[in-house]
């Protein structure tokens, strides 16, 4: 900029300047902010698909609570796709593959349908599913539980961390592919490969492995033989309804990053 040689001129274009600076200053920092405005009262979930093949992620809130997406997604090979939900959310998120369904989202998948829809609204997935638990804290009560669980069986290998949150933050996981080991009593087969490895509650249909009736309870209702095959193989992740104390995970960080097909 040119002066006039004047002092006034001078003092004018740096109060001018000042006005500007500020006001930039301003709208950087509300965009700065803006981002974390919804996560700072609920988290935001990053679902990564790092299987060589598309997945379709099922999405299903508790009773009363909103679900992202419809509950349901496409998720190419290599794709993430972020998710915000609000505090006390609590659901659950499973895998789905071998999907097909036309322009009106109506077909059918291989493992953990649900109803024949892409978009799940409300409607749980078919198992054997491998499926992310978590439940959310508040604002004033920050602190977030999660797990993965076998307890509806297992079809895709799954992981979730969180994003920063502390010491103490665990991972909640079952990385290995069960359908490679799975005991033949348990296996469910799509054109004869094996897709999916049922919970011995499923395959069993019996109270002792399903915890229900006179074993709806830790003490009567214990690890079979199977839950402890599955716990030896993914350690972090539940082998039966009561394996609260090796896979239930605790956290207070707002990100939290669901990977299927995890690295190992």
């Amino acid at each position: 900029m040119c002066f006039r040689d004047t002092k006034e001129d001078f003092i004018q274009y740096h109060k001018e300047r000042s006005i500007i600076m500020s006001a930039l200053l301003c709208i950087e920092l509300q965009i700065y902010f803006s981002k974390f405005v919804w996560i700072a009262d609920g988290a935001q979930l990053i679902v990564v698909n790092n299987c060589r093949e598309s997945i379709w992620p099922g999405i299903l809130g508790s009773a009363g609570q909103a679900t992202p997406k419809d509950g349901g997604f496409h998720l190419g090979s290599g794709e993430e796709v972020v998710l915000d939900v609000p505090e006390k959310w609590s659901g659950r998120i499973w895998g789905r593959q071998g999907c097909n369904f036309d322009n009106n989202g109506k077909g059918s998948c291989v493992t953990g349908d649900c109803s024949n829809q892409l978009h799940c609204n409300g409607k749980g997935g078919v198992p054997p599913a491998t499926v992310v638990e978590m439940t959310l804290g508040t604002s004033n009560s920050p602190m977030h539980f999660y797990d993965v669980s076998l307890v509806d069986g297992f079809n895709l290998p799954v992981s979730m961390k969180p994003v920063g949150g502390g010491i103490g933050c665990g991972v909640a996981s079952c990385e290995v592919d069960l359908n490679v080991c799975c005991p033949s009593a348990l296996e469910v087969k799509s054109e004869g490969k094996v897709v999916g490895c049922k919970s011995a509650c499923l395959a069993m249909q019996s109270a002792k492995y399903c915890c229900t009736g006179n074993y709806s309870n830790p003490n009567t209702c214990k690890p079979t033989l199977f839950a402890n095959l599955f716990k030896a193989i993914c350690p972090k992740a539940y082998s039966y309804a009561f394996d609260d104390s090796t896979s239930l995970n605790k956290c207070r960080a707002t990100r939290y990053v669901i990977t299927f097909c995890p690295p190992q």
